[in-house]
């Protein structure tokens, strides 16, 4: 089975790191240093997975992969409007796509059933791009509960977890989730077959769209935010939004608010993904983690006002980061 990850940052290269090293075919997509660094010197994974070097082919060209059995989509959510149209090189006749974005997925409504099925949401998709490129029934959801760093351009340093389960969007349990959980569990990932994936994607989105734009905002970690009894508390009103949200699309996600926030308490002073890319100059994965749950309440005509002011807040932020980047440095005066 030969794959191709487009989007090899921390997670990705990882990902492909683990699969090289049990032996399958692996194309890194990836850009920039690190992209440069993983060529020269292959890849470096080190942490709770041990610390190993493979060499899988590099590129920054999906065009040089070629038609794959499998792409991995790890890169961000924002960047895969432009990405997708250079994804074509990558699809044979049966190539299957794993998406692991974080918050609502472009294919989410495909083969959803009910009133909804079939929606696209603007604030993922917009224009329809990406379903143009990467047709939904390609798809088998991802949900990644792992964490890894860049720690150096080619260095992947492994912190925490290890579970990445798969779902088809019909909720079947079909061959090709079948042979590709089997290469996860091949490399040494955790990979349960999910016949209920999007319960898997909101259970980890109730905390992203909370404590992501939280902690972005207010510079805290994951244990500031859950000390705090008001910005605890905003949480939690957040959380039932969300939950209220569920309830229209026939979910039942099976954990209460409190045992949400207790799991992110366990994790303790973690900077979230936002606040990461807050610090380092980066836009943030806003619309797929936010965007989306606010227009999913507009056109359900739920009220969800905390989450709706802190969106607002967020995208403000998000603004002003992105102007930050492209702004030419001020003049200085002579001494």
């Amino acid at each position: 089975m030969k794959f191709a990850v487009v989007g090899a940052g921390a997670i990705g290269a990882f990902m492909g790191a683990m699969l090289s090293k049990a032996g399958y075919g692996v194309t890194l997509i990836a850009r920039g240093s690190h992209m440069r660094a993983m060529r020269k010197d292959g890849v470096r994974v080190k942490g709770i997975s041990g610390e190993f070097v493979v060499r899988p082919d590099i590129t920054d060209n999906p065009a040089d992969a070629g038609p794959v059995d499998v792409v991995l989509l790890t890169l961000k959510a924002h960047s895969l409007t432009d990405m997708a149209p250079r994804i074509k090189p990558l699809l044979g006749p049966e190539t299957t796509v794993v998406s692991a974005q974080n918050g609502i997925p472009w294919w989410y409504f495909y083969a959803h059933g009910g009133e909804w099925d079939g929606l696209r949401l603007e604030s993922v998709d917009p224009g329809g791009v990406i379903e143009d490129h990467i047709e939904s029934k390609r798809v088998l959801g991802c949900v990644i509960y792992c964490a890894t760093v860049i720690s150096a351009p080619g260095v992947i340093e492994h912190v925490e977890g290890n579970r990445f389960p798969l779902g088809e969007p019909d909720g079947s349990k079909s061959e090709r989730a079948r042979l590709i959980a089997e290469a996860f569990r091949q490399a040494g990932l955790k990979s349960p077959v999910r016949t209920d994936i999007r319960r898997d994607i909101w259970v980890k989105l109730m905390g992203n769209v909370t404590f992501n734009p939280i902690s972005a905002l207010s510079r805290a970690t994951l244990l500031d935010i859950i000390s705090c009894s008001e910005t605890r508390a905003l949480a939690s009103n957040m959380m039932a939004e969300c939950q209220a949200i569920c309830a229209r699309l026939g979910l039942d996600l099976g954990i209460s608010i409190e045992q949400r926030i207790a799991g992110a308490e366990k994790v303790g002073h973690h900077k979230t993904s936002m606040l990461q890319d807050v610090e380092a100059g980066r836009p943030m994965e806003l619309e797929s983690l936010m965007g989306a749950v606010v227009e999913l309440g507009e056109k359900m005509a739920i009220p969800i006002p905390y989450t709706k002011a802190v969106y607002a807040c967020a995208k403000l932020l998000n603004q002003h980061v992105a102007s930050s980047v492209a702004a030419p440095p001020a003049p200085t005066s002579p001494a």
